[in-house]
């Protein structure tokens, strides 16, 4: 972010967070969080400056510049703190905790995070980001800390008191009271309430700004499939289309940006990070499978397309952000101006293209600062492929073709500029997420390609992030690093769980039930159900929280419960089944209360509401009457599913090992035979495939 040339380096320069080595050149003498910084608090009788962050974040950037790299604002923060900084995506047990506290203290949280707290770690002020000075209301860095000074001078008692406060608000956020396990009624309220946020004109849900989030729309489609009700697949149909068509989507390269700063999807905060790339793969291919519709297949390969050539590193792991600024400046990576495009493409193809993706002179958004056009464009699309074939006399196809041959010139150039900045760490958690969507891409889109990539990501994680049978956080430079925490566990084995359904590798199989086994013995809690978001023996960070809210991510709760439902179904295990019930009864409060924040939990309180079906197909794993047999049951939409594998001959020991009931289920004649068994009941066994089809519905 900086000019490093003469400057000293604070002792973030050993660290391997990207997010951190920007501040490692700042005039603020920066701490990583650990004992050094809180003991030279304790020893100096100083508060702590905490502000988390992460390296593709704008205002994080903004903050640093205007503040973090300033000497006047340093030599304050220096003077009156010990100062830490934390890149929340290595620590979210710390940014969970923290930012909590600011919600509560402030009704209102994002990054950066500031938090002003005793050298015991309770914290007394929060807020967000600061400028340098006091303007427009908001405080300034200098203001806050000269207060703070003269606060912890005057006022010790009061502020105890405030951090007493806070403590015990803390602890009544991480006590649960188990309930009735929620059902039919939970799921109609979930709908309800999206029902109500949903925006008929433009897709998505509320106003401005919009976020993807993903689990919201595949619960809809489980809704949909489940009651019958048109309109939870219209709510799906319209908001995929609109984000797909919207500048929020990168026409040029591909992948989503983070979200949609108004209403109808045009300016976006141009950030890329992993975790909406997976989600939003699984939710494209999920409305593929449920309408047949080929545009959304196409934004799935696309969005791979973009992982795979970009975020994909040599050993095969992925990589977790691009920045949102480029040479100092919020998108200007991807925007083009008109001339620019009639340079590259000619002036007959540019009046196509332009008049194809909304391209003005004067520029197609408006500068939210200033509120004026600027001549930068954003590509995006109003209208389909057919309605603008029509408009310009050509054939769909011919658009489509000559489309994509511009797109390409464009990108060639585009590779030219100068990139964002590449948050090149690799996180288990992440790389979970775009494992379990690779992997349902290879088996939805039949494309081989998707498993391998699949199966390179999970063997690097298996290779260099676990250690002792236990998950490690970070990879990155060569080094692996950090406790995992809960989303490590559920994520990765979510994404491997996904991998056996694809390759029917037994040893994907032993490796999620291990890894749940895993994290079953660290993260759960016998007393009241559910799972910590930090393992029994990891640091103690004010208090041992745990997450259900299905925000930018699923928690790890949802996520887990799911996976058990799953486990369980595949191997007859029932004592899997009663983790994800006791997941599910521990939230009943809050699911009631607020459904649509935990619509990644309603989908598996869904699979548990029933009908639910386990399906075994019997047959040699490479005959083609069984890749058939799977590829018409890949093709149709079951979410509420396990499907097992017994493949013949040396072949079968295994499964049968792993799931003793499939011994029984063998195949008939030599030919793939599938078991359809519904709601714990067994069909007669079936050798067509069409057959197989309706014993499903």
């Amino acid at each position: 972010m900086n000019n490093t040339e003469n400057q000293k380096a604070n002792r973030l320069i050993h660290e391997k967070s990207p997010y951190l080595l920007q501040h490692a050149y700042n005039t603020v003498d920066w701490y990583p969080w650990g004992d050094e910084a809180f003991e030279k608090a304790k020893n100096e009788d100083k508060p702590i400056f905490l502000s988390v962050g992460y390296s593709t974040c704008h205002w994080c950037h903004v903050m640093e510049r205007e503040s973090f790299e300033d000497e006047e604002v340093a030599r304050e923060l220096n003077r009156v703190f010990v100062c830490i900084k934390v890149d929340r995506e290595e620590r979210p047990d710390i940014d969970n905790i923290y930012m909590a506290v600011c919600q509560a203290m402030t009704g209102s949280g994002g990054w950066p995070l500031t938090i002003v707290m005793s050298p015991d770690k309770r914290p007394f002020f929060a807020g967000t980001y600061f400028p340098k000075k006091t303007s427009f209301g908001r405080m300034g860095v200098i203001d806050l800390a000269q207060r703070i000074e003269m606060l912890w001078k005057t006022s010790r008692d009061k502020i105890n008191s405030t951090a007493d406060s806070v403590m015990t608000s803390l602890q009544a956020m991480s006590k649960v009271t188990p309930g009735d396990l929620p059902g039919e009624e939970a799921l109609q309220g979930g709908f309800a309430k999206l029902e109500g946020r949903f925006d008929p004109d433009y897709g998505g849900f509320g106003y401005a700004p919009k976020f993807p989030s993903p689990h919201n729309l595949t619960f809809l489609l489980r809704y949909w499939k489940r009651s019958g009700n048109a309109k939870a697949l219209e709510m799906v149909e319209k908001t995929l289309l609109a984000m797909a068509r919207g500048g929020v989507y990168d026409h040029i390269g591909f992948g989503f940006h983070r979200y949609s700063t108004d209403r109808e999807w045009l300016l976006p905060h141009f950030e890329k990070m992993l975790y909406d790339q997976a989600l939003l793969a699984v939710t494209y291919l999920e409305a593929y499978q449920a309408t047949g519709k080929e545009v959304y297949a196409q934004t799935a390969r696309e969005i791979f397309g973009y992982v795979l050539r970009d975020m994909t590193s040599p050993q095969g792991g992925f990589y977790s952000a691009e920045d949102a600024d480029s040479e100092g400046e919020e998108g200007k990576f991807y925007v083009w101006e008109t001339n620019e495009i009639v340079h590259i493409l000619g002036e007959a193809d540019a009046a196509i293209f332009n008049a194809a993706y909304n391209i003005r002179e004067d520029g197609n958004f408006t500068d939210e600062t200033t509120g004026k056009k600027t001549g930068a464009n954003i590509p995006h699309l109003r209208k389909t492929y057919q309605e603008l074939a029509q408009e310009l006399s050509l054939e769909p196809n011919e658009l489509k073709d000559r489309l994509e041959a511009m797109r390409q010139k464009l990108f060639a150039v585009r590779k030219k500029r100068i990139h964002p900045h590449k948050d090149d760490k690799i996180l288990t958690d992440w790389n979970g997420l775009m494992i379990a969507a690779l992997a349902m891409g290879g088996r939805i889109l039949n494309d081989e390609n998707y498993n391998k990539s699949a199966k390179k990501a999970a063997g690097f994680i298996l290779s260099h992030l676990k250690k002792d049978g236990r998950l490690l956080k970070r990879f990155r430079e060569d080094e692996a690093s950090l406790p995992a925490h809960l989303d490590d566990y559920a994520f990765f084995v979510w994404g491997i769980i996904e991998l056996y359904e694809t390759t029917f590798d037994t040893d994907f199989l032993k490796e999620a039930l291990s890894l749940n086994k895993t994290m079953i013995k660290h993260f759960w809690d016998h007393d009241n159900g559910s799972f910590y978001f930090t393992a029994d023996d990891a640091e103690d960070v004010l208090v041992r929280h745990r997450e259900l809210y299905d925000g930018a991510v699923p928690s790890g709760n949802s996520v887990a419960a799911m996976n058990n439902l799953r486990l369980g179904r595949i191997t007859g295990n029932t004592e899997l089944e009663q983790i994800a019930e006791k997941i599910a009864r521990a939230f009943t409060d809050e699911i009631e209360k607020v459904p649509q924040g935990y619509t990644q939990m309603l989908s598996a309180i869904n699979f548990m509401a029933g009908p639910s079906l386990e399906i075994v197909i019997a047959g040699e794993a490479q005959a083609q009457d069984t890749k058939d047999m799977l590829q018409k049951l890949y093709s149709t939409f079951v979410p509420n599913k396990v499907v097992v594998l017994h493949p013949g001959g040396k072949q079968a020991k295994e499964i049968e090992e792993l799931a003793p009931y499939t011994r029984r289920q063998q195949s008939i004649e030599g030919k793939a035979t599938a078991y359809v068994c519904r709601n714990f009941s067994c069909q007669a066994p079936v050798t067509d495939a069409d057959k197989m089809l309706s014993l499903l519905d």
